[in-house]
């Protein structure tokens, strides 16, 4: 009996991973798919080329424009923004009477 219930533990541990593995990557939804095609024509490819001698080329091309431009988006996420390039004065420098 009781290696049974180790038996069944086992399993049990060792199916958990598994199992809290298998929904992690969902499939893209229409409306990602129709933005990343959308990003991809913005930075200079188009589909609609019949025939296009440089295909492996281009739209490579163009997917490592879009990776460039994601990765600057999101280069800034501290929260902080970015350094002050300028001036300013408070006070109107006239005193109060």
């Amino acid at each position: 009996m009781k290696t049974l219930i180790r038996a069944v533990a086992l399993a049990v541990v060792l199916a958990a991973p598994v199992a809290s593995f298998a929904q992690s990557e969902q499939p893209l939804t229409r409306a990602e798919v129709k933005a990343q095609l959308k990003q991809i024509e913005q930075a200079g490819y188009n589909p609609a080329t019949a025939v296009d001698a440089n295909y492996p080329a281009d739209i490579q091309a163009a997917e490592a424009r879009v990776a460039a431009q994601n990765a600057m988006a999101q280069s800034d996420t501290t929260g902080y923004g970015s350094t002050a390039t300028g001036s300013s004065q408070t006070g109107s420098g006239v005193p109060a009477q």
